[in-house]
């Protein structure tokens, strides 16, 4: 957004600047702390919450400051009201702190999280997420109580989703209608888990679970889930189509994105809401992509001079996506102009179930994304409701109620849930919102 930053260097100058809370140090978080530290005019990073302290102050450390321990929500607010660079491992006294303009949180939980984006849209704050895990189990709600408390509740730019939607916004404003909304991945395999994980993410500092997500199709569900509720769009089947170039082969040679995308022209509906979907093995990745359909004669003509093609549907993308270095921008959208990244249109269009990884029996404990136990599956809303299909947002810290066999959706009735959870309720809350 090329006005934000001539606002942000206004508020710079009147020396008014953007104050931000920050929940979650971790890779994601120490990054968007480091460029809100270090590269952006007209905002401040106030406090870090973490619930361990030694990373909060850590990302803090990185920019040559040693912040304040607050080891109460009183010290938290005095720290912030006298300008003073502040930690603390109470996460929800953050949210609710007072002097905060808004809250990023970037945890990659679920339970917590959502109490941590509850407390600052209780408290009046505009809520920016980096947790499509979160947005794509209860965002909806979250959104309809944002909306009531008059503040912004919205998922970041930077990351797939979120320049999914600016490249959405981007081609709707040319007169081309989106038809289909795409992820680039280099790597499929629903197996996957954090011992076979372990190597690449100790290479790039991350969790094993979490990168094992990233490959056993996990999180680029619930990244398209997301854009789809945004949106209104849908899969086209259990899992998306997700045409694989690759040959079962990261290593393998990638194909030009243009050459991938007829593999889906057979089940787009130009008259229908659109579809999310993804390709494996093409490039430039890891972006994104758009394609559009324009009835117009005259426009497909200059679309095809400017080297777009003939269509029927045109390739639109963005190359990259640069998570950490873009998430002050969706503050500033959000503080300055009310403008979400990507929030919920309303109710769910498309969820994530959870599908076995392996037999699963009685007693076991579904423990994290990318886990041993399930892997995550886009499917759209109807028949999640109709076949009782069990949200993955909701299956960890679940308990096997009865065998189930590997690469079988889990249903309600599998499990057996932890008592007293505030994810669950709100879950509760929005099917009765919206189902």
């Amino acid at each position: 957004m090329i006005i934000v930053d001539t606002a942000l260097a206004k508020r710079e100058s009147e020396g008014r600047p953007i104050k931000v809370g920050l929940v979650g140090a971790g890779f994601q978080g120490a990054g968007i702390a480091l460029q809100i530290l270090t590269a952006t005019k007209g905002m401040v990073l106030c406090a870090i919450a973490n619930r361990r302290i030694e990373p909060a102050i850590a990302a803090f450390g990185q920019a040559g400051i040693t912040p304040k321990v607050a080891h109460s929500a009183a010290e938290l607010n005095a720290a912030i009201a006298s300008g003073t660079p502040v930690v603390t491992e109470d996460a929800v006294a953050l949210a609710e702190a007072d002097g905060l303009d808004a809250i990023v949180e970037v945890t990659g939980s679920i339970e917590h999280a959502a109490q941590v984006v509850l407390a600052a849209i209780e408290s009046g704050k505009h809520a920016i997420q980096m947790n499509a895990e979160l947005d794509g189990t209860v965002g909806p709600i979250l959104k309809r109580k944002a909306d009531a408390k008059g503040v912004i509740y919205s998922f970041s730019d930077g990351d797939q989703p979120g320049v999914q939607m600016n490249l959405i916004r981007f081609v709707a404003g040319l007169g081309v209608k989106p038809v289909l909304a795409g992820n680039i991945k280099g790597l499929h395999d629903p197996y996957r888990n954090p011992t076979t994980q372990k190597a690449f993410a100790e290479k790039w500092g991350q969790k094993p679970a979490m990168v094992a997500s990233f490959a056993d199709g996990t999180k680029i569900s619930f990244e398209q889930a997301i854009v789809a509720n945004g949106t209104g769009m849908k899969v086209a089947r259990r899992g998306m189509l997700g045409p694989d170039f690759s040959g079962g082969d990261p290593t393998a040679p990638l194909k030009p994105l243009e050459e991938t995308v007829a593999a889906f022209n057979e089940h787009i509906d130009p008259a229908g809401p659109g579809l999310v979907d993804y390709v494996v093995g093409a490039r430039p990745g890891p972006g994104v992509f758009v394609l559009g359909a324009i009835e117009n004669e005259r426009q497909k003509h200059f679309l095809n001079l400017y080297k777009l093609g003939t269509g029927p549907y045109y390739c639109f993308y963005t190359p990259y996506h640069l998570c950490h270095f873009e998430v002050p921008t969706s503050v500033a959208r959000a503080v300055l102009f009310s403008d979400p990244v990507l929030t919920p249109a309303g109710g769910p269009s498309v969820g994530v179930i959870a599908v076995a990884k392996k037999d699963l029996v009685a007693g076991e404990v579904i423990a994290d994304f990318g886990g041993y136990e399930v892997y995550g599956v886009a499917e759209n809303i109807e028949p999640i409701r109709a076949e009782k299909l069990l949200p993955i947002g909701l299956a960890l810290g679940c308990s096997i109620a009865r065998p189930v066999v590997k690469d079988t959706p889990l249903t309600w009735d599998d499990v057996v849930f932890p008592q007293g959870r505030l994810v669950d309720r709100l879950y509760a809350e929005q099917e009765a919102a919206f189902a």
